[in-house]
């Protein structure tokens, strides 16, 4: 037995579309459940869920998005756990490519893919390109030690050995990596599945999406808190990204002092100029694909890198708190 275990908070303009994907999967209707943990909606999330006489309903105060999994993990039915999210469409075969890695009973954890489901939005296909640019590299790896829970396979024995998702993080922030890297450093082995994908509805303004990026670089900060190890090393992340969020950290000190006319504001101009020129592979691997995304998307990378790294910079308040 499998178990689809979905968190859904005020989820009502998406759940429905999530639930019927996973209802019309090519894989046989008495081989999974799917259990749908409500996190104190306060929308028409419940009623919506409880049309389905064919959906198990969970209910819980609001704790988050991790502690929803994890109560749906333990009173599933299934020795396999697959986590989507509320907002995500799985497609119609998504339960078995999932599953099929863990026919190797050295397999233990899986990660699947995003395909942008808003592709009317420029910002929505550029944050595409980018998730499938790390996926690229995460298909060249043997084994991995990063899974996102909007498309995640685990055994349950596993899963509940490691205690399932970090409560301490209080919205979908970080919990999911943090998982699994605690399921890789104790030398469990977790594999990338590319066929398995689900559709997504990205951000679809430029400030909801440097919104999102600000919280992602807050957060990050106690993920690698608790996994510093991890921190310019892991599966999906390129190393790249890190440094060049630290030149546009140290250029837009440059451009301050520049300003305030303590130095010369070449110095900052010249940061700029440098971290404009290390958007330009990627962005004109985009522009053969999408010129209307790549001609706009070093503007986007370098807006993005300044606020992950304030994100930072507020988040380093995490490094001493109790969390």
């Amino acid at each position: 037995m499998i178990s689809v275990i979905i968190p859904a908070y005020n989820a009502a303009s998406t759940i429905r579309d999530t639930i019927e994907a996973l209802l019309n999967q090519n894989y046989p209707k008495n081989k999974y459940e799917i259990i749908v943990v409500d996190d104190g909606s306060k929308d028409d999330t419940v009623k919506i869920i409880k049309s389905y006489k064919k959906v198990r309903l969970i209910k819980q105060r609001h704790k988050g998005p991790a502690a929803a999994r994890n109560i749906g993990a333990k009173r599933a039915k299934g020795s396999i756990l697959l986590f989507t999210d509320s907002d995500c469409i799985p497609s119609k075969n998504w339960i078995r490519d999932m599953v099929e890695p863990l026919k190797n009973k050295e397999i233990v954890g899986v990660s699947g893919r995003y395909r942008t489901l808003n592709k009317e939005s420029v910002v929505a296909r550029f944050v595409g390109y980018e998730i499938a640019r790390n996926h690229e590299t995460m298909k060249k790896q043997k084994y991995i030690d990063f899974i996102g829970s909007y498309s995640a396979a685990y055994r349950k024995d596993i899963f509940l050995k490691f205690g399932g998702f970090d409560e301490s993080f209080p919205i979908a922030s970080g919990e999911d990596p943090e998982l699994s890297f605690r399921i890789a450093k104790a030398g469990y082995k977790m594999v990338f599945q590319p066929k398995a994908y689900v559709y997504h509805r990205h951000p679809d303004s430029l400030r909801k999406f440097l919104r999102q990026q600000f919280w992602r670089g807050y957060w990050r900060v106690l993920l690698y808190k608790k996994h510093a190890d991890k921190m310019f090393r892991h599966s999906y992340t390129p190393l790249r990204l890190y440094f060049e969020i630290a030149l546009l950290g140290l250029t837009s000190l440059l451009l301050l002092l520049g300003l305030f006319r303590i130095i010369p504001i070449q110095y900052g101009l010249l940061g700029l100029f440098l971290a404009f020129i290390l958007t330009l592979p990627f962005s004109f691997k985009i522009f053969k694909k999408d010129k209307e995304v790549g001609l706009i998307a070093p503007i986007i990378i370098i807006l993005r890198n300044f606020f992950v790294g304030l994100g930072i910079i507020y988040g380093l308040k995490l490094l001493f708190g109790n969390r």
